[in-house]
């Protein structure tokens, strides 16, 4: 096995490699032994299943509401009507 096969492997099967079939494990298993690529990305693969299974980000209360506000206000801001050469900073 080498690191190319590896990496489809970690993609088609996962990351767990005790649920590999035992010839794939085995090989895989060999090859973490020697190779730091394949160590790396196993790592990276379990770092991506734990951020995955990880409890989502919330926003605050009311966020989307301030949001919509400060679009209205902007909205509103740039229609109001300007005299000759007077600029929205103005």
């Amino acid at each position: 096995m080498d690191v190319t096969e590896f990496e489809e492997l970690i993609d088609r099967l996962g990351e767990d490699l005790s649920l590999w079939p035992d010839d794939r494990r085995v090989s895989a298993e060999a090859l973490l032994a020697q190779s730091s690529a394949a160590q790396a990305l196993l790592d990276e693969a379990r770092a991506l299943r734990q951020a995955l299974a990880a409890p989502s980000v919330r926003a605050p209360a009311g966020l989307a509401d301030r949001i919509v506000a400060a679009a209205a206000k902007m909205k509103s801001d740039t229609a109001e009507p300007r005299t000759e050469g007077e600029t929205a900073e103005s």
